[in-house]
């Protein structure tokens, strides 16, 4: 529940990074594939997937602190 929570966030704020996060998470295709498939390049994909990764982590771990 706490993962739909933060993804559904994540879409208010990124729509692209939360769909991407889906199609990885939950649909299972690989980097190549969902950027296919939201018409996006491998490279624009991975900008999206580590911003998103930080995002979810940040936000699932609010008590944890961003390293110095």
């Amino acid at each position: 529940l706490v993962l739909d929570d933060v993804l559904e966030r994540l879409a208010a704020e990124d729509p692209e990074s939360a769909r991407l996060i889906k199609l990885r998470f939950f649909a299972g295709l690989t980097m190549e594939q969902a950027a296919s498939t939201l018409g996006m390049s491998r490279r624009t994909a991975f900008r999206c997937w580590t911003f998103a990764r930080a995002w979810l982590f940040q936000h699932m771990h609010p008590d944890t602190e961003a390293a110095e």
